[in-house]
This record gives C-alpha cells, structure tokens and sequence, in this order.
C-alpha cells in the first residue's frame, strides 16, 4: 500500500477510475457531458483555490519563521512546484467555466452582466481577473523573486511584494467569487 500510495500518479489514475466507474454506475441528471465539464471545472478551481489558499494561510506566513538555511528547500522547490498547478490550475478552471456557460447557452448573458446571469456573470468577471492575476502579474514577480529568472535583490524583493499583494488580492476576491458559483443555479 506504501508504495501505491506513494505514487502520486498511480493514485490520481485510480481516482479517476473510480469517478469513470462512479459515472457509468450512477449516472448524474442531465447532459452526462455537462456534468463531465462541470465535473473538471470543479476539479480545477479546487486545486487553483486550495493552492491559493496554501500560499496565503501557510506559506507566505511562515517563511519569515523559517531559518534562512532551509529557505531554499522552498523557494527552489516546494514552491515552483505549487505555482506550476496554480497557474495552470487557473487557466483550466476558467477554461472549463467558460465551456460550461457557452454549452449550457448562458455565456453572452453572464460576460455582459444581464440581469438573468448577473450572479454568475460577476463570479466568472472576478475569475478572469484573477485568472489574468495569476499569470500577468504573480507568475512573471514570482519568477523573479525565486531565482527562475535573473534579477538583482532590489528587483527580487519588490517582485516578492508585488507577487504577495496581488495573491492577497485574488484570495480577496475569491470569496465573493465562490459565492456567485455556488449561488447561481442554473444551466
């Protein structure tokens, strides 16, 4: 079981056999490939969120705890690893949202904030903006401030701080994002 268990792989494929197995065995109301998209949508903003929130609850607080000799098992590992499923946690969240919204015939409506998808419409508009956050803006400081491209230590500590407030800023607005998902209910 240790080595299974072990294997990071190993245990995403069998959680996918599972939800495959779920799915033909206990089929979801509605459009079967709308509930697979919603399904990947929901798979992704966790893992973009959960990370989002790990920066922000644990990583960020703690660092400055941190001996400055073991710093680096952080900064040059632990961390490029997370922003890796962070942005692209993001990208694939926003993409499947959107697919939904255009599938389910809503997405004109919720992007232009009709009053009939206005909820959803301002959960998807404070998305994208920290979808564009993410990777214009702490992506390109984070690079910097770890080491992954050049830059002096002025350069590096400002990338830091402006990295730090805009993750602040998405984990700001990703409480009132989470309530326009969940409080819309419909396509």
């Amino acid at each position: 079981m240790a080595k299974f268990f072990g294997n990071l792989h190993l245990v995403l494929l069998a959680g996918l056999v599972l939800a495959i197995a779920l799915i033909a065995g206990v089929p979801a109301n509605g459009d079967m490939e709308q509930q697979a998209i919603r399904w990947l949508h929901t798979f992704f903003g966790i893992l973009w969120i959960g990370l989002l929130y790990y920066f922000n609850f644990v990583q960020i607080p703690t660092m400055p705890k941190i001996p400055a000799e073991l710093k680096p098992g952080v900064s040059k590992h632990i961390a490029p690893a997370a922003l890796f499923f962070f942005r692209w946690g993001a990208a694939l969240t926003v993409l499947f949202g959107l697919i939904i919204a255009w599938r389910a015939g809503y997405l004109v409506q919720a992007l232009s904030l009709a009053e009939s998808h206005r909820l959803i419409g301002i959960g998807m508009w404070l998305a994208l903006v920290m979808a564009f956050n993410v990777w214009f803006i702490i992506w390109p400081n984070q690079k910097k401030a770890l080491g992954i491209v050049e830059a002096d230590d002025a350069t590096k500590a400002k990338a830091a701080s402006t990295a730090m407030m805009t993750s602040r800023l998405n984990t700001l607005l990703s409480i009132p994002m989470l309530y326009a998902m969940i409080g819309f209910n419909g396509g």
